[in-house]
């Protein structure tokens, strides 16, 4: 089995000549004695990920961390990390990554797409392109719509919004049971699909219009709704995330009872497909595959005492942090890759086609303030 042990300290970029600088956790152990990161792969992960040509990029706002899982030259398990203050929702839109981050939303644009192999080095270096500052509207799954504007759940508002150059965001819509827009996370509009480049249906973890109300629903009052006719496409669903749309079916995560699957049309049900060992979010597809994204359920009012718990009991399996690829015919998990130490908790999974080696320059770092592109 391949392993990678690593540290969390901050890797290093050199200008022009991008290098990774993350290093092993056996030499920058912290003061407690142990590795506070280490990511363990399933042996045939990196082949698969050298394979289709991709890499990915997972989001944790535990840990204010932005990963980048790939393959090296040697085929081990190629690690790199910027921090990035509370960054959940990523997505992936020709050769730019946006990535929520705290109170702003930032697209970062590859610098060396098609001139550098990995041979050379990192084939992808992600700089700071555009910032939108939102202010903390808890920001979530985010997607480039067709006419080009990033939509995203603006989670505290209970809505969708649109990033603006002159505001803090536009209202793209809201559920009909909304009636008025306030700081408020009335419902946890958590969740967004696209089709055919237009917002298509958005999850939610209950129909509550007060304050954090979604809280007393947690374990059934979940939904599906669409966008475009406000109906419910599924319901009865535990904290509902991800939802995407991918070989013309709805996917998404089941949260709350740690199962993957899709909703069938036209009876609305939820069909499971697999079950997962951790609280799921964050959700990409490459062809007949899906990255899924597991975390550890915090021991907390919210997450506690959730269907989940009573099935990795049954199971006797603990709760896994990290991201299984499952095969879509199957059902099978046919690769993993568990995270443990520090990290807990992911938000959001995004592969990268066409990336085999990525690497990133944090909006406020040295390098890139020298990082000239022309």
């Amino acid at each position: 089995m391949k392993k990678s042990a690593l540290s969390v300290a901050e890797a290093t970029v050199q200008p022009l000549r991008p290098v990774a600088g993350v290093a092993a956790a056996a030499a920058n152990a912290e003061e407690g004695g142990g590795p506070r990161f280490m990511a363990n792969a399933s042996p045939g992960f990196t082949d698969w990920l050298a394979a289709q040509r991709c890499s990915l990029a997972v989001s944790t706002y535990q840990a204010g961390k932005l990963f980048f899982f790939g393959v090296k030259p040697d085929g081990n398990l190629w690690v790199f990390n910027r921090t990035i203050g509370k960054c959940q929702g990523l997505s992936v839109h020709n050769s730019s990554l946006w990535v929520s981050a705290d109170s702003q939303i930032i697209r970062f644009g590859d610098a060396v797409a098609g001139t550098q192999t990995a041979e050379q080095g990192p084939d992808a270096l992600y700089m700071p392109r555009t910032v939108y500052y939102t202010g903390d509207v808890d920001a979530h799954d985010m997607a480039v719509a067709g006419d080009g504007r990033l939509v995203f759940a603006n989670t505290l508002f209970s809505c969708l919004a649109a990033v603006s150059a002159e505001r803090s965001f536009d209202v793209v819509w809201k559920p009909s049971f909304i009636s008025q827009l306030a700081p408020e996370d009335r419902c946890h509009l958590n969740g967004l699909a696209l089709r055919e480049g237009a917002p298509s249906c958005v999850s939610i973890l209950a129909a509550s219009d007060t304050r954090e109300g979604w809280r007393e629903q947690r374990r059934d009052g979940g939904r599906i709704i669409d966008v475009r006719s406000g109906d419910t496409l599924c319901e009865g669903l535990s904290m509902p995330h991800s939802p995407r749309y991918h070989g013309g079916m709805l996917w998404l995560h089941n949260s709350g009872t740690g199962e993957f699957g899709y909703v069938e049309r036209p009876s609305g049900r939820f069909r499971p497909v697999a079950f997962c060992p951790g609280y799921l979010r964050g959700l990409s597809f490459l062809d007949g595959f899906a990255a899924v994204g597991l975390s550890k359920p915090r021991a907390s009012k919210t997450l506690s005492g959730l269907a989940l718990d009573a099935e990795l009991e049954r199971r006797k399996q603990p709760a896994q942090c990290g991201v299984r690829i499952i095969d879509l015919q199957s059902g099978e998990a046919v690769h993993w890759l568990t995270i443990e130490g520090v990290v807990e908790e992911l938000y959001d999974v995004a592969i990268l086609p066409g990336r085999v080696r990525p690497a990133m320059m944090g909006p406020s770092t040295p390098e890139a303030r020298r990082m000239i592109v022309v």
